[in-house]
Protein backbone atom coordinates (compact mmCIF):
# COMPACT_ATOMS: atom_id res chain seq x y z
CA UNK A 1 0.00 0.00 0.00
CA UNK A 2 1.18 3.15 -0.79
CA UNK A 3 2.06 5.63 2.02
CA UNK A 4 -0.79 8.31 1.03
CA UNK A 5 -3.05 5.45 1.82
CA UNK A 6 -2.08 4.96 5.34
CA UNK A 7 -3.57 6.41 8.42
CA UNK A 8 -2.58 9.97 9.06
CA UNK A 9 -0.76 8.98 12.31
CA UNK A 10 1.57 6.47 10.71
CA UNK A 11 2.79 8.94 7.44
CA UNK A 12 6.17 9.21 7.99
CA UNK A 13 5.84 13.19 7.21
CA UNK A 14 2.47 13.72 9.04
CA UNK A 15 4.43 11.58 12.05
CA UNK A 16 7.07 13.89 12.18
CA UNK A 17 5.30 17.21 12.17
CA UNK A 18 2.98 15.94 15.10
CA UNK A 19 5.19 14.32 17.14
CA UNK A 20 8.73 15.41 16.16
CA UNK A 21 11.47 14.67 13.93
CA UNK A 22 12.92 12.35 16.79
CA UNK A 23 10.29 10.27 17.30
CA UNK A 24 10.92 8.77 13.50
CA UNK A 25 13.01 5.65 12.86
CA UNK A 26 15.71 5.66 10.49
CA UNK A 27 14.05 4.52 7.82
CA UNK A 28 11.47 7.25 8.37
CA UNK A 29 13.53 10.08 7.96
CA UNK A 30 15.17 8.36 5.31
CA UNK A 31 11.64 7.72 3.65
CA UNK A 32 10.83 11.52 3.81
CA UNK A 33 14.13 12.28 2.04
CA UNK A 34 13.14 9.83 -0.59
CA UNK A 35 9.50 10.91 -1.20
CA UNK A 36 8.24 8.02 -3.47
CA UNK A 37 9.12 4.24 -3.81
CA UNK A 38 9.49 2.54 -6.57
CA UNK A 39 7.34 0.17 -9.09
CA UNK A 40 5.50 -2.23 -6.44
CA UNK A 41 7.24 -0.32 -3.22
CA UNK A 42 6.49 2.70 -0.63
CA UNK A 43 9.35 4.95 -0.22
CA UNK A 44 9.55 3.65 3.73
CA UNK A 45 9.66 0.25 1.65
CA UNK A 46 12.79 1.60 -0.72
CA UNK A 47 14.21 3.24 2.58
CA UNK A 48 14.55 0.09 4.25
CA UNK A 49 16.30 -1.59 1.29
CA UNK A 50 18.53 1.20 1.45
CA UNK A 51 19.53 0.37 4.81
CA UNK A 52 19.38 -2.99 4.63
CA UNK A 53 22.27 -2.71 1.79
CA UNK A 54 24.17 0.12 3.85
CA UNK A 55 23.37 -0.56 7.72
CA UNK A 56 24.34 2.65 8.97
CA UNK A 57 23.69 7.27 7.27
CA UNK A 58 27.76 6.87 7.86
CA UNK A 59 28.22 3.96 5.10
CA UNK A 60 25.53 5.57 2.69
CA UNK A 61 27.68 8.68 2.78
CA UNK A 62 30.74 6.76 1.79
CA UNK A 63 29.21 5.07 -0.74
CA UNK A 64 30.17 5.15 -4.32
CA UNK A 65 27.64 6.66 -6.88
CA UNK A 66 27.13 3.12 -8.64
CA UNK A 67 26.69 1.43 -5.44
CA UNK A 68 23.72 3.40 -5.17
CA UNK A 69 22.59 3.20 -8.16
CA UNK A 70 22.43 -0.85 -7.86
CA UNK A 71 19.53 -0.19 -5.64
CA UNK A 72 16.46 -0.83 -7.23
CA UNK A 73 14.25 2.21 -7.44
CA UNK A 74 16.90 5.22 -7.16
CA UNK A 75 17.03 7.64 -9.49
CA UNK A 76 19.44 10.24 -10.12
CA UNK A 77 16.55 12.43 -8.11
CA UNK A 78 16.44 10.34 -5.17
CA UNK A 79 20.63 10.09 -5.13
CA UNK A 80 20.94 13.58 -5.15
CA UNK A 81 18.38 14.18 -2.22
CA UNK A 82 20.53 11.98 -0.03
CA UNK A 83 23.81 13.62 -1.37
CA UNK A 84 22.61 16.59 -0.40
CA UNK A 85 21.43 15.78 2.89
CA UNK A 86 24.31 14.21 4.05
CA UNK A 87 26.39 16.78 3.09
CA UNK A 88 24.22 19.13 4.91
CA UNK A 89 24.75 17.81 7.93
CA UNK A 90 28.29 17.81 8.02
CA UNK A 91 27.99 21.62 7.00
CA UNK A 92 25.82 22.31 9.86
CA UNK A 93 28.25 20.48 12.51
CA UNK A 94 31.65 22.65 11.35
CA UNK A 95 28.92 25.69 11.21
CA UNK A 96 28.03 25.29 14.63
CA UNK A 97 31.40 24.91 16.28
CA UNK A 98 32.79 27.40 14.27
CA UNK A 99 30.58 29.85 15.03
CA UNK A 100 30.91 29.21 18.57
CA UNK A 101 34.22 30.17 18.39
CA UNK A 102 35.98 26.71 19.49
CA UNK A 103 38.69 27.18 21.55
CA UNK A 104 41.17 24.39 20.84
CA UNK A 105 43.07 23.00 23.68
CA UNK A 106 43.94 19.91 22.28
CA UNK A 107 44.15 17.65 18.84
CA UNK A 108 41.03 16.11 20.09
CA UNK A 109 38.99 19.73 19.48
CA UNK A 110 40.34 19.48 15.97
CA UNK A 111 39.54 16.11 15.54
CA UNK A 112 35.97 16.70 16.98
CA UNK A 113 35.06 18.91 13.77
CA UNK A 114 37.14 17.41 10.93
CA UNK A 115 36.81 14.11 11.42
CA UNK A 116 33.19 13.56 10.58
CA UNK A 117 33.93 14.65 7.00
CA UNK A 118 37.43 13.97 6.52
CA UNK A 119 37.41 9.90 7.72
CA UNK A 120 35.42 8.94 4.45
CA UNK A 121 36.94 11.16 1.61
CA UNK A 122 38.22 8.84 -1.11
CA UNK A 123 40.74 11.68 -2.26
CA UNK A 124 43.77 13.28 -0.18
CA UNK A 125 42.48 17.00 1.54
CA UNK A 126 44.65 19.73 2.99
CA UNK A 127 42.95 21.88 4.60
CA UNK A 128 44.34 24.74 8.01
CA UNK A 129 42.64 25.83 10.78
CA UNK A 130 42.96 29.48 11.70
CA UNK A 131 43.57 30.48 15.23
CA UNK A 132 43.38 33.62 16.72
CA UNK A 133 45.80 34.68 19.80
CA UNK A 134 43.27 33.34 21.99
CA UNK A 135 43.64 29.83 19.75
CA UNK A 136 40.32 30.12 19.10
CA UNK A 137 38.57 29.22 15.84
CA UNK A 138 38.70 31.94 13.10
CA UNK A 139 38.20 29.93 10.30
CA UNK A 140 39.25 26.51 7.94
CA UNK A 141 39.98 26.44 4.93
CA UNK A 142 40.73 24.24 1.96
CA UNK A 143 43.80 24.88 0.72
CA UNK A 144 44.77 21.41 -1.83
CA UNK A 145 42.94 18.31 -3.44
CA UNK A 146 45.21 15.71 -4.40
CA UNK A 147 45.02 12.05 -6.15
CA UNK A 148 43.99 8.81 -3.73
CA UNK A 149 47.16 9.19 -2.07
CA UNK A 150 48.26 13.00 -1.51
CA UNK A 151 47.71 15.91 -1.65
CA UNK A 152 50.34 18.42 -2.26
CA UNK A 153 49.99 22.12 -0.32
CA UNK A 154 52.09 24.74 -1.35
CA UNK A 155 53.59 26.00 1.63
CA UNK A 156 53.36 29.47 0.62
CA UNK A 157 49.33 29.52 -0.18
CA UNK A 158 48.93 27.77 3.45
CA UNK A 159 50.54 31.41 4.89
CA UNK A 160 49.52 33.77 2.52
CA UNK A 161 45.83 32.46 3.79
CA UNK A 162 46.64 32.48 7.36
CA UNK A 163 47.97 36.18 7.34
CA UNK A 164 45.37 37.77 4.77
CA UNK A 165 42.81 36.49 7.57
CA UNK A 166 44.97 37.49 10.61
CA UNK A 167 45.60 34.31 12.17
CA UNK A 168 47.91 33.88 15.32
CA UNK A 169 48.51 30.07 14.71
CA UNK A 170 47.31 27.16 12.21
CA UNK A 171 47.08 23.53 12.44
CA UNK A 172 47.69 21.87 9.53
CA UNK A 173 44.86 18.91 9.06
CA UNK A 174 45.01 15.95 6.07
CA UNK A 175 43.58 12.64 5.70
CA UNK A 176 44.52 9.73 4.57
CA UNK A 177 41.98 7.51 2.18
CA UNK A 178 43.61 4.27 2.89
CA UNK A 179 41.78 4.61 6.09
CA UNK A 180 45.71 3.99 8.13
CA UNK A 181 47.12 7.84 9.53
CA UNK A 182 50.67 7.23 9.96
CA UNK A 183 52.87 9.43 8.69
CA UNK A 184 54.73 9.29 5.28
CA UNK A 185 58.32 10.64 4.95
CA UNK A 186 56.59 13.26 2.58
CA UNK A 187 54.50 14.21 5.88
CA UNK A 188 57.01 14.53 7.84
CA UNK A 189 59.43 16.33 5.78
CA UNK A 190 56.31 19.05 5.00
CA UNK A 191 55.87 19.41 8.74
CA UNK A 192 59.42 20.43 9.46
CA UNK A 193 59.38 22.55 6.47
CA UNK A 194 55.92 24.63 7.46
CA UNK A 195 56.89 24.68 11.18
CA UNK A 196 60.28 26.38 10.17
CA UNK A 197 58.88 28.61 7.52
CA UNK A 198 56.31 29.96 10.46
CA UNK A 199 58.75 30.54 12.61
CA UNK A 200 60.14 33.15 10.64
CA UNK A 201 56.99 34.54 10.06
CA UNK A 202 56.31 34.89 14.09
CA UNK A 203 53.02 32.72 12.92
CA UNK A 204 53.50 29.44 14.89
CA UNK A 205 52.05 26.22 13.33
CA UNK A 206 50.98 24.05 16.71
CA UNK A 207 50.08 20.78 14.62
CA UNK A 208 49.91 18.88 12.13
CA UNK A 209 46.94 16.06 12.09
CA UNK A 210 46.56 12.95 9.92
CA UNK A 211 42.74 11.55 9.77
CA UNK A 212 42.43 7.96 8.83
CA UNK A 213 38.92 5.64 9.34
CA UNK A 214 38.39 6.56 13.03
CA UNK A 215 41.88 7.41 14.22
CA UNK A 216 44.42 10.41 13.86
CA UNK A 217 47.77 11.11 14.16
CA UNK A 218 48.62 14.11 15.95
CA UNK A 219 52.64 15.47 15.44
CA UNK A 220 52.12 17.79 18.50
CA UNK A 221 50.68 14.60 20.91
CA UNK A 222 53.65 12.49 19.91
CA UNK A 223 56.39 15.58 20.61
CA UNK A 224 57.15 15.71 16.45
CA UNK A 225 56.34 19.89 16.69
Amino acid sequence: MVIRNWPKEDRPREKLLSKGEHTLTDSELLAIILETGGRGASALDLARRILSSFKTFRQIGRADLCNLYDIKGLDNAKVSRIRAVIEITKRFCEERLEEKGVRVKSSCDVVNILMPRMQDLKIEVFNIVLLNSQNRIIGITEIERGSVNQARPIIREVYQKALRDMASFIICVHNHPSGNPQPSCEDKRFTRVVVKVGKCLSLKCLDHIIIGNGKYFSFSDRGLI
